[in-house]
């Protein structure tokens, strides 16, 4: 069974992310752990230890925003009852929140964000900073989903020759083990004149034992186009990359290249690092 945490800010309550936590259930039960995270007074931001911004929370005082809370718990309780889920409630988080939430994942094996709900009245680009912060913290892989999307019959490997890029495509296929016979392709994009993927065959004995049908691209164009007209060509499609970790966007493709496709909110975007 697999411990999966979905995140509710504010008032926000993101179907998108419950949507794919209902689905794995449908293949192997979960543990759906719902945390229910204060609002934010986007006003003040500063930096904390470790994360790239984050914001100022308000203790959730006003009747008003508490029945709010209250309506969304409710609803995460009485959604899980109905699909058979078994489920946990946290909610005794204060100013901390985001820290606290980090902790939340040394302890669960998947993290799902609805990425256009998470704080999203922070109003200062997507993915926002209380997202990229997550991303780039969280200690166990990260799945942020949009709110309409169809469930993955199609699989998109993010190597660039990185150990977090082998990683991420290592923690998907051990939590993701039903999605793993979909037709998947392994895409090698970077600037440089090598004709080959970095250790192709490592890589490829890796990856076809987990992946059947499977078939290796390296790209010559725009990584972001060549997904794009991918994707389109294909009826649902997942993501997969280790792009998030030593410092936001330096690892993967392109400068923005995972943040591109978070932000067109169309496929589910599997992240893992090390």
């Amino acid at each position: 069974m697999r411990k999966v945490v979905l995140p509710f800010d504010g008032m926000n309550f993101s179907r998108g992310a419950f949507e794919f936590a209902r689905r794995m259930n449908e293949h192997a039960k979960i543990l759906a752990t719902g945390v229910f995270l204060p609002q934010i007074d986007y006003a003040n931001i500063w930096s904390y230890p470790g994360a790239a911004m984050s914001p100022v929370y308000i203790p959730v005082t006003e009747n008003e925003d508490m029945v709010a809370i209250e309506n969304n718990i409710r609803r995460f309780e009485s959604l899980c009852q109905e699909n058979d889920i078994e489920y946990r409630i946290h909610k005794d988080f204060t100013e901390f929140a985001l820290p606290a939430l980090v902790q939340e994942t040394r302890f669960s094996d998947l993290l799902i964000l609805g990425s256009e709900y998470f704080y999203n009245n922070l109003g200062i680009g997507e993915p926002n900073e209380s997202m990229k912060g997550i991303l780039h913290d969280a200690e166990c892989p990260v799945l942020v989903v949009p709110e309409k999307f169809e469930y993955p019959q199609s699989n998109i490997l993010a190597y660039n020759g990185s150990q977090d890029s082998v990683f991420a495509i290592k923690q998907f296929a051990y939590l993701f083990p039903e999605l793993c016979g979909n037709k998947t392709l392994l895409i090698y994009a970077k600037d440089d004149t090598s004709k080959e993927l970095p250790d192709e065959a490592y890589i490829e004995e890796l990856t076809a034992r987990h992946f059947p049908d499977l078939s290796l691209l390296k790209l010559k164009i725009d990584s972001k186009k060549f997904v794009e007209t991918w994707m389109a060509g294909e009826k649902a499609s997942i993501l997969i990359s280790g792009a998030f970790n030593r410092s936001i966007f330096s690892l993967m493709f392109r400068k923005s290249f995972v943040t591109d496709i978070i932000k067109d909110h169309k496929i589910p975007v599997f992240n893992a690092h090390r």
